[in-house]
């Protein structure tokens, strides 16, 4: 399964266009800011990461976690903003008047000094073509009976509350930010390149701001998403081949021919507005040119003061002190069809959301789209639905389509439930942490690690009936699943400690190794549900695996590629009618036993591929009421069980061998307390029933084994195995109150029978 990024950037786009930004029933809670707790979590932060105390347990992190807004600079009595002197009306009527009233409010506020604001209870409508626009140093809290409703509208994008590049510590505390959702008309394009979805309309939105805190809001029934935090982009310059010609630059920043290289032809200035505040650049959307090129970075007076050679697409280059414009240099003879853009981008950085809550919407609850350093903490996401990807949090900046970085995202202590798709994307970027959340959206995708993000760090979660899809990059620390199902595919994929109730952890490898497991415990209560191991792809590394209870199919089933090794697999009252179905790996120390029941259930070893099967040091326990405990049946099957053990409760074969390229038997031992015919065999090689066919087991040795039985049956029988059966080794083994029967042609050597 591929995650798409559906129409977001789109989306995205529409909604901030004019900028070159990239950023796309009644409600359950109301939060009164005055009633919210604090975060409960001691945080020590440092240079190289934090760690927290939780329930007297460290909890360390590989960055410093976000504050948000610095309070004690807005530490001040709430101004209560004069309706009647600002035109603002809170009837719910006059939306120009009381927009434009708000803003000018703020925009007051802030060159007075008054660094915290509120309004009185009651409904303000919000301008269908305007919006709040948040002033830096500014707590703005509301109460719970307190609603900033967007005018319905026809708009495909739109923003109720926006806190813009640069603006700086910000707190927005309380109160209702409710979209036009319900009464939209969705019928309208805006532009006719336009995709017509009505994905854009966003409560809240950072666009490249720093430290913000946004806490106890409820932020519903936007057409898009309750909150979008994003970054800013400046388009500095596009460069066409036109602009391009052979040549390079000497070390004194002199242009001299070259014929196996381009330069630009035209310096490339830091005079845009945009690296007043941010100085820095990146060059990106590379078309017919190296993505790795050479940087020569001149002053005013056209000398050159920086070489950056090996600079590479989207790099982040800081400008020195002094600079004044640049060139850039590129190993390739020809500029023919090329094509290269100059960003300057500003994420929005130190972004604190926490017990909010964010519901109804129709695109996402919460989108992050170009951020540094963001703390999720404590809110409650549910109820999204409408249009793709109907998720309650989404990280998808379009780092890989030229659009943002998304990076140390920490999403934290959220209830997530009743939302249509997904809980929880990781789409794009790198480093987020997830943590200690309930994904709780039963039947849908809990969580989703695409293939552009890497570097994902899942611990303590509760998959409440959700599904885990990951593709790469991700360790899984002490999550737990019911009712559901995973897909792992790797590479480094790591998990560890894995509680699982009637659900099914799927492992689907695609390179060698690629998926590690251990420390999982899976329990199977409802016997009418699927839950078990399944794995698939190429091999991997399990260890410490506990499976229990009796589900619906096999408890263990796959087709994983030969070569994975499983240590200490234990596996307990599998069901009677399926049994297992193992796959072809090395089973070192494993132990398993099915339930009584049915009697056609037992531990099958018949991949496709043959094996190798290795069975090392492990305890095999059949029920009662089973035929066999191992049956074999695969002509190109490589088995080898050694230093095993074998209890026999009922009238069960240890092994039945059907099929075989290569068997070995060696050094266990098999205790028969339940046999009730003589006529059994406790190890059969082939059937009565195939005695007159072509063999089809082509090597055996059954060697050092001690087989003991209760009744005088057949301890080992090759009897049967076929027309031109080759001679198999029979050899060293104690056969106790049985007996053997063997081939003519069997080495029968040193064997005791008691």
């Amino acid at each position: 399964m591929k995650i798409l990024k559906w129409s977001l950037l789109v989306s995205l786009h529409l909604s901030l266009l004019s900028s070159f930004s990239f950023t796309g029933n009644g409600v359950g809670v109301n939060r009164d800011a005055s009633k919210m707790s604090s975060v409960e979590e001691a945080v020590e932060a440092n240079t190289t990461g934090a760690t927290t105390s939780v329930n007297n347990q460290e909890r360390t992190y590989p960055f410093t976690l976000p504050t948000g807004a610095n309070n004690s600079s807005t530490d001040q009595s709430l101004h209560l903003i004069d309706l009647t002197k600002w035109g603002i009306h809170n009837d719910g009527t006059k939306p120009v008047e009381t927009t434009a009233g708000i803003n000018k409010a703020l925009q007051w506020a802030s060159k007075n000094g008054i660094t915290a604001t509120t309004l009185p209870p009651g409904t303000y409508l919000i301008d269908k073509n305007s919006r709040i626009n948040m002033v830096s140093n500014m707590l703005f809290q509301l109460t719970s009976n307190v609603t900033l409703q967007k005018e319905t509208n026809t708009k495909e994008s739109y923003h109720l509350m926006h806190i813009g590049v640069h603006v700086t510590n910000v707190t927005l505390r309380g109160g209702i930010y409710k979209g036009d959702k319900d009464t939209h008309d969705y019928s309208k394009r805006e532009f006719a390149y336009t995709p017509g979805t009505h994905e854009g309309g966003y409560g809240i939105i950072t666009q490249g701001a720093h430290s913000v805190t946004i806490e106890a809001v409820t932020a519903t029934h936007f057409i898009g998403d309750g909150l979008v935090i994003s970054g800013h982009g400046s388009l500095i310059s596009d460069i066409y081949e036109a602009e391009l010609v052979s040549g390079e630059y000497d070390t004194q920043g002199k242009a001299i021919a070259n014929k196996d290289k381009v330069r630009t032809s035209k310096a490339i200035r830091f005079d845009h507005k945009a690296f007043k505040t941010n100085r820095d650049f990146e060059i990106s959307n590379i078309k017919n040119l190296p993505t790795t090129f050479d940087i020569y970075i001149f002053d005013k007076s056209k000398k050159l003061i920086s070489k950056l050679p090996g600079k590479k697409n989207r790099e982040t280059i800081q400008i020195p002190e002094g600079a004044d414009y640049f060139h850039l240099v590129f190993q390739k003879a020809s500029s023919k069809g090329s094509y290269l853009e100059v960003w300057n981008r500003v994420v929005s950085k130190n972004v604190v959301v926490k017990n909010s809550e964010f519901a109804h919407n129709r695109r996402q609850g919460i989108t992050v789209a170009g951020a540094d350093t963001v703390l999720i903490e404590n809110n409650e996401i549910h109820h999204i639905k409408g249009t793709m990807p109907q998720s309650g949090i989404d990280l998808e900046g379009g780092y890989g389509e030229n659009g943002q970085l998304n990076s140390r995202i920490v999403i934290k202590g959220n209830n997530f439930h009743n939302n249509e798709s997904y809980d929880v994307i990781l789409y794009d970027g790198k480093n987020a942490i997830v943590e200690d959340n309930r994904l709780g959206s039963r039947g849908k995708i809990g969580l989703a690690i695409s293939p552009p993000f890497t570097g994902a760090l899942v611990r303590n979660n509760h998959f409440d009936g959700s599904r885990i899809l990951a593709y790469h990059d991700a360790t899984f620390l002490n999550n737990r699943m019911n009712d559901s199902y995973t897909t792992f595919e790797g590479p480094n994929v790591t998990i560890d400690g894995l509680t699982m109730t009637d659900s099914t952890l799927t492992i689907n490898s695609k390179q060698p190794f690629g998926v590690t497991a251990s420390n999982v415990t899976i329990t199977s209560i409802n016997k009418s549900l699927p839950a078990g191991l399944s794995l698939w792809g190429k091999p991997i590394k399990l260890s410490n695996i506990t499976i229990s209870g009796e589900s619906s199919l096999r408890t263990v089933a796959g087709g994983i590629e030969p070569g994975s090794i499983i240590d200490n697999l234990k596996v307990t009252d599998f069901n009677s009618t399926y049994g297992i179905s193992l796959p072809a790996a090395t089973y070192n120390n494993c132990e398993i036993s099915g339930a009584a029941g049915a009697k056609t259930g037992s531990i099958g070893v018949a991949a496709a591929s043959g094996g190798p099967y290795v069975f090392n040091n492990c305890k095999f326990k059949a029920s009662s009421t089973a035929f066999d405990t191992i049956v074999a049946d695969q002509v190109k099957l490589d088995l080898t069980i050694k230093n095993s053990s074998f209890e026999l409760s009922g009238n069960t074969r240890a092994i039945n061998v059907v099929a075989a390229k290569k068997f070995v038997f060696e050094n266990n031992s098999i205790n028969a307390t339940g046999i009730t015919s003589d006529k059994l065999e406790i190890v059969k090689l082939n059937d009565f029933w195939k005695r007159n066919e072509q063999h089809d087991i082509l090597s055996a040795i059954i060697k050092g084994n001690t087989i003991s039985s209760n009744l005088k049956a057949i301890g080992i029988s090759t009897i049967y195995a076929g027309n031109g059966a080759p001679a198999y080794v029979i050899e060293n083994n104690t056969i106790v109150n049985a007996t053997l029967a063997l081939k003519p042609n069997d080495q029968n050597l040193n064997n005791t029978v008691k």
